[in-house]
């Protein structure tokens, strides 16, 4: 959507680095990039599923030269997510991926006044943590080596932009990692590379309906209308986004409002579509504002009795 101008960016024949690359997102990126003739390297923690994804890979390659590996790493600290990279690299020479896609990451929505402090810090790691460590690993090593051109993309989510009931662990997290997007991509023009932010909306994956299982009631009820996208729609728009040279994608109308009004300093992805769009956002994001705090209002008996089932003021 909006591919304005798109430049030629070609993936065929570079090093791609794809961390959650083992389902969602993430698989579906990785397999469009080697359907483009690209290295690819996937990166998750769960080794079946890793195995099964490799298969999928390999059956979509277009040549016998490509090549196309799996590695098992957690990334949830830097040590990690360092030899991840450089478990990668190792097969091609050492050398830094030509682009990084950093999809790795998952959601855990609830109320905020139930969650535990050890949900608050894992929701950190899962949200913001596992692209962070890894974009440090890499831009240390693109540095070092004075490599040029490098595509570094971090994966957030609508809800960087904007947030309600449900997400008040979650949404900080991709809040966090857009502001880091925005840095580097002002940083790491000292080193001739390019930093993407995609921002998706809902995506129709394992790890949604995994969210689902502890989102709350309200936060369903809000998100009915969401058609939501698939994760191939997602993989086609980043793709999209890089060659048009777009600092921040987005996948549906929806995110483009809050993306043209909520903008900052970011670049335009074009002047007059972002202006008709903040026009447009200045008018609808309120009233769709005032319909959220109406639903939310109205909901306030029925979270009532669903805290006492839960026990939660008898708990310390």
């Amino acid at each position: 959507m909006f591919g304005f101008f798109e430049r030629s960016w070609d993936p065929a024949a570079k090093h791609c680095y794809v961390t959650g690359g083992s389902q969602g997102l993430g698989l579906a990126l990785a397999l469009d990039l080697v359907k483009r003739g690209a290295h690819v390297s996937i990166i998750a923690r769960n080794q079946a599923r890793l195995d099964a994804a490799l298969e999928v890979l390999e059956e979509a390659r277009l040549d016998k030269t490509q090549q196309i590996h799996a590695y098992s790493f957690s990334l949830a600290t830097f040590e990690e997510s360092k030899a991840a990279l450089d478990a990668a690299c190792a097969v091609h020479g050492g050398r830094v991926p030509d682009a990084l896609f950093f999809c790795a990451g998952a959601s855990t929505p609830r109320f905020f006044v139930e969650t535990s402090p050890e949900q608050l810090e894992q929701t950190f790691v899962d949200g913001y943590w596992v692209q962070a460590w890894s974009a440090l690993a890499a831009a240390k090593m693109l540095a070092k080596q004075r490599a040029k051109g490098v595509k570094i993309v971090f994966v957030a989510s609508t809800l960087a932009y904007m947030s309600f009931v449900g997400y008040s662990s979650y949404a900080p997290a991709k809040t966090a990692l857009r502001a880091l997007a925005d840095s580097l991509r002002s940083e790491l023009m000292l080193y001739d590379a390019d930093v993407h932010l995609f921002c998706p909306p809902t995506m129709r994956t394992a790890g949604y309906e995994r969210e689902n299982l502890t989102k709350p009631a309200i936060t369903l009820a809000i998100e009915e209308t969401d058609e939501g996208i698939s994760p191939e729609d997602g993989a086609r728009a980043i793709l999209s986004g890089i060659r048009s040279g777009q600092a921040h994608i987005a996948a549906d109308f929806l995110t483009h409002l809050f993306r043209a009004s909520t903008r900052g300093s970011t670049p335009y992805n074009n002047p007059i579509v972002d202006a008709v769009l903040g026009c447009i956002a200045w008018i609808a994001v309120p009233v769709w504002r005032r319909s959220v705090d109406a639903r939310v209002r109205k909901h306030r008996e029925d979270h009532e009795r669903y805290l006492q089932t839960q026990g939660f003021y008898d708990a310390d």
